[in-house]
């Protein structure tokens, strides 16, 4: 223990000078680019033994890098504070910049759903299915890891500890890729989870940092580093996913856009209705979860709409409506067809009277983005044909679409919503970062 804690300290040396000599000047890059390909081959050789790791080592590492982020705290911070410093001189929002701030409080939050991971069953050897054929076969489906995870992410520090630790728990290494805005931050987070990893004796290549901002690293990702990689995670805004969906060579869990909506039904209670559609709207803008279009319908427009609309206008977001939302009240502002299909990620939300049930299902289908879709009705029989028929992954009945998300799942932390329909779908957490095989046990059975 001596030596290993010896060993980190040195490392945390290390890490000073480098986050100290890191460059303010963006793309620089030494002469020498860093060998993905080999990258990707120590990531595959660590998986084999993660994947072998008990689910006692795979706990006992988590928590070894909780506390190794906890130790480095002031390290990253400094890093952190580099990548504010230059995003600030770059004109960055402050949005962006809320994104990717760290702060004492943001940093403790990363150890401890580190520790909620380690807390979480180990979804490794389940058994999801077992059955014994007339010739006496026992067949077993038993759950295993995927392999080698590839995360692209860009502004937000966290991702790399969230990220990396679902894929370990999950039997699985990772190889993380960050934006440039991070790009420090993310450096640091990774040296700590390093230590941690090596402390409880697994492989530090289990969790590979893409240690480059040169762009060209993403499509070497996205080729899939000579056959080392399994699956790709992009975390981050349209244009990255529009380009990891286009360009991988490898399985992508992801989602294009989160184009959710709220569909207020003839039989909703207008004060529930006020409270979800406020609450899936405004608790956070920027979510993929969050509610983008306000439905309701025809039947109970004349009680329900000018309430709802008011008190959206009343809480500062703008409402962009069709001719019946217009006439609701004078602060509406005219939809356009682009409105039905826009994620805005922002305080303002496109609003429609339908025509019933069947018009609403069929606007969600045509206009939605299959991620997250609520309605809003004391009727149950309405309830269960809207859950029936609307194809998205999330779909709930009088909540908030905000509860697209893994850890309200009690998944823990998540890795991202997936809204594609093979393998996982929905929020990503540690059991939808594992395959699964077959098992057969015999007694000398040979087939006629």
């Amino acid at each position: 223990m001596i030596e290993v804690l010896a060993k980190g300290d040195a490392e945390m040396s290390s890490s000073v000078r480098r986050v100290t000599d890191h460059s303010l000047q963006r793309g620089v890059e030494p002469e020498n680019r860093p060998d993905l390909a080999a990258l990707g081959r120590g990531a595959r050789a660590a998986a084999r033994k993660v994947a072998l790791a008990t689910a006692q080592e795979k706990n006992a590492a988590l928590l070894a890098m909780a506390a190794s982020v906890r130790e480095r705290m002031p390290l990253i911070l400094a890093a952190n504070a580099h990548d504010m410093e230059e995003a600030k001189h770059e004109g960055a929002t402050e949005a962006f910049l809320d994104r990717l701030r760290l702060d004492d409080v943001r940093l403790l939050a990363i150890a401890q759903a580190l520790e909620e991971i380690a807390t979480l069953a180990d979804p490794v050897g389940r058994i999801t299915a077992r059955f014994e054929r007339p010739n006496g076969l026992v067949i077993e489906r038993v759950a295993t890891p995927l392999g080698v995870v590839a995360v692209v992410f860009e502004s937000r520090p966290n991702v790399m500890a969230d990220a990396s630790a679902l894929c370990l728990k999950a039997g699985n290494a990772s190889v993380l890729r960050t934006g440039s805005a991070s790009f420090r931050s993310a450096e640091a987070i990774h040296a700590a989870l390093v230590v941690g990893l090596e402390r409880a004796g697994l492989p530090r290549q289990a969790i590979s940092f893409v240690p480059t901002r040169d762009r060209a690293a993403v499509g070497a990702l996205l080729s899939g580093l000579e056959g080392t990689i399994d699956v790709i995670v992009p975390r981050g805004g349209k244009s990255l996913v529009e380009r990891v969906q286009k360009e991988a060579r490898v399985p992508v869990f992801a989602h294009l856009e989160g184009v959710c909506h709220v569909y207020v039904h003839a039989g909703a209670d207008l004060g529930m209705a006020r409270d979800i559609t406020l609450n899936a709207k405004l608790r956070r803008t920027g979510v993929c979860g969050a509610a983008e279009t306000l439905l309701i319908d025809r039947a109970v427009a004349p009680t329900h709409l000018a309430p709802l609309v008011k008190s959206l206008l009343d809480a500062g977001c703008e409402v962009r409506g069709d001719a019946a939302t217009l006439a609701a009240d004078h602060r509406v502002t005219p939809a356009s067809e682009t409105d039905w299909e826009e994620e805005y990620l922002d305080a303002i939300i496109a609003c429609r009277v339908v025509d019933g049930l069947e018009a609403a299902i069929d606007h969600i289908e045509r206009h939605g983005s299959h991620h997250t879709d609520a309605i809003v009705t004391q009727d149950r029989a309405a309830a269960e044909r809207f859950l029936c028929e609307v194809d998205s992954a999330i779909v709930l009945h009088n909540a908030s679409t905000q509860f697209a998300d893994g850890g309200e799942f009690g998944f823990g932390a998540e890795i991202g919503i997936a809204t594609g329909r093979m393998h996982a779908r929905g929020p990503v957490g540690v059991e939808q970062l594992t395959s699964f095989k077959y098992r057969i046990r015999g007694a000398g059975q040979i087939r006629a």
